[in-house]
């Protein structure tokens, strides 16, 4: 509640945090309507001390008075404040011989933007920086709505038999902080949201717990919802464009903002830098204890491991806001100098012009769907729906790189890759490619991706790539042949006709088993009779002509001729056609 530094004896909270240079936390959730509570409203420590501490309600101590002076004993009183389950239970003879069990009261998201945005933040202007603290707490206040509509869940009975909706929605006390742990302070904008797990059933309203494990096991697609969301308000409010960085080689690579000096991440990053350095000696103490080196699971670990043992204490020094900018915008020119400094939202303006300028920002909902598949299937091999979600959304922010996208483009993506390129695996509600939707007619060539899963000469993300291209590619050969009326040359492979998707998103032509692209504006029907009409016409045309070239041979004996290539060579260009190289970024809407 006071950010990173240390506070007094007897400092009231809201001086400590004056003092701390963190503004005061606020609440936020439909939940608080049932406690009373608005949207807005400041923290207090007695509050805080309540709800989050003990699990009461957070005006305990003024319904205690108030049955108190009814005649109600304290116990009672106390009893009528708490919500759910008193903690008091955890306590038991069990218990107090071994290790007294420590009840679970809530839980802290940490909402932080991408680094290049911590960046701008912190040494650009005033403007800038009010923009960018706005459009983080946009995503945020978003992001914790997808959680309570729909993710958060409510369990009761034995063993959490009974599971439903919450009936009000989450209770999120959020505090805003503007540093890194770091000794040297370094700028960090992030925000945490303290969820509390009491909630109210939806048929009874009575206070229980949230299903903390369901939350968590989305925190990953909200995560990528958050990143989404945050890179979109940025364009929308400050036009900056955003490109991919890889931060480690062979691993996904970020969002960043286009213009700004990579080598700023590196001094703003000081914790990266020392977790690095740790990890070597870590790793070579693993390759002497084990035998071999670490795995992707055992490097993670040890990264974990590093992070723990380069972890400073906090700091005793409290410094402002404006301090601490004063203080990075130095550290900043006395590092890169001032051009680099004071020229970084031109820059990114500039930037932003020229990827505009060479990308596409649309989305095709098959290709995306596809893509998805294809990279968690590498990945994981058996997943669920939720990692096709968080796949989604980063699909989303690479291919419209800052754009706002459609409400609810990500789930109609999960939901076409569900339906037309997945199938059940196992008994819970695991999914895995249906390698069989991706390769329809080429029935030889459907263990295609099974080797990207074992080989081991490439990373594991760098293989998924490989398996999205190569089937992005079938999938683009196939439209070119199906638009154009080609037979399928051999080894090719045909997109399925009919698509088993609920959602569809090209309506016209889906009876006669062809995909005609929207951006034509012609229908199906209508390119068949015109192909028919012109093939009738040409035939007809080749008919006059081989007549006539036969008349004037009978009338002045001349020699027959050759009749002239329909086709040019392959290593002759006609006129008025360019050859474009690359891989074209985007794709249909």
């Amino acid at each position: 509640m006071v950010g990173d530094g240390h506070r007094r004896a007897g400092t009231p909270l809201r001086a400590a945090q004056d003092e701390a240079g963190v503004p005061p936390g606020v609440w936020k959730g439909r939940g608080l309507a049932a406690l009373g509570l608005t949207v807005g409203d400041v923290v207090s420590e007695r509050q805080a001390e309540l709800l989050l501490g003990e699990g009461r309600h957070p005006d305990a101590d003024r319904i205690e008075r108030e049955l108190l002076a009814k005649g109600k004993t304290p116990a009672q009183a106390r009893r009528a404040t708490v919500l759910g389950r008193p903690i008091e239970h955890n306590r038991s003879p069990e218990t107090d011989k071994a290790k007294e069990r420590t009840p679970w009261l809530a839980f802290d998201l940490v909402f932080r933007p991408p680094p290049t945005a911590h960046i701008a933040w912190a040494l650009m202007d005033d403007e800038h920086r009010r923009v960018l603290e706005l459009c983080d707490g946009i995503a945020r206040d978003k992001t914790l709505a997808w959680l309570e509509e729909s993710v958060a869940e409510i369990r009761w009975k034995a063993g959490g038999k009974e599971c439903a909706r919450v009936k009000d929605g989450l209770v999120v006390a959020v505090f805003r902080h503007y540093e890194s742990r770091a000794m040297e302070p370094r700028p960090l904008l992030h925000s945490h949201a303290v969820v509390s797990v009491r909630a109210r059933r939806p048929h009874d309203g009575k206070w229980g717990n949230l299903s903390a494990d369901l939350l968590m096991t989305h925190i990953v697609a909200a995560d990528t919802l958050y990143t989404l969301l945050f890179v979109e308000e940025v364009t929308a409010r400050l036009g900056w464009a955003w490109e991919p960085r890889e931060v480690t080689p062979g691993r996904r690579p970020v969002m960043e903002i286009a213009g700004i000096d990579w080598r700023l991440i590196g001094w703003q990053s000081t914790r990266r830098q020392q977790i690095e350095d740790a990890i070597p000696v870590l790793t070579a103490r693993y390759k002497e204890r084990q035998g071999h080196a670490p795995g992707e699971r055992a490097g993670y670990a040890l990264a974990c491991q590093a992070a723990d043992q380069t972890r400073p204490p906090k700091r005793t020094e409290l410094l402002s806001l404006t301090e601490l900018r004063t203080r990075w915008r130095d550290s900043a020119i006395a590092a890169f100098g001032a051009c680099t400094v004071y020229r970084l939202a031109e820059r990114a303006r500039s930037a932003a012009a020229a990827v505009w300028a060479r990308v596409r920002p649309v989305v095709d909902v098959t290709l995306a769907a596809v893509d998805v598949v294809a990279v968690v299937y590498v990945m994981r091999g058996a997943f669920a729906r939720h990692h096709l979600l968080a796949e989604a959304r980063r699909h989303l922010s690479y291919v419209l790189r800052g754009r706002r996208h459609e409400p609810g483009l990500d789930e109609r993506i999960v939901q076409a890759a569900v339906d037309d390129y997945t199938r059940p695996v196992g008994r819970g509600r695991r999914m895995t490619a249906d390698l069989r939707a991706l390769y329809p007619r080429d029935t030889e060539d459907q263990a295609v991706l099974r080797p990207l899963t074992r080989s081991r000469t490439a990373t594991q993300y760098e293989r998924a790539r490989i398996a999205a291209d190569a089937l992005a590619a079938r999938v683009r050969a196939a439209r070119r042949a199906e638009r154009l009326g080609s037979r399928p040359r051999p080894y090719a492979v045909a997109v399925p006709a009919v698509s088993r998707s609920r959602l569809r998103l090209f309506r016209d032509g889906w009876k006669d088993g062809r995909v005609l692209e929207p951006e034509t504006g012609v229908g199906i029907d209508a390119v068949e009779r015109t192909r028919q009409t012109l093939e009738a016409a040409a035939a007809e045309l080749a008919a006059t002509l081989h007549e006539s070239r036969r008349a004037r041979e009978a009338a002045y004996g001349l020699r027959p001729q050759p009749a002239p290539a329909a086709v040019p060579p392959p290593h002759i260009q006609q006129p008025g056609t360019q050859h474009t190289p690359g891989r074209t970024i985007g794709g249909v809407t």
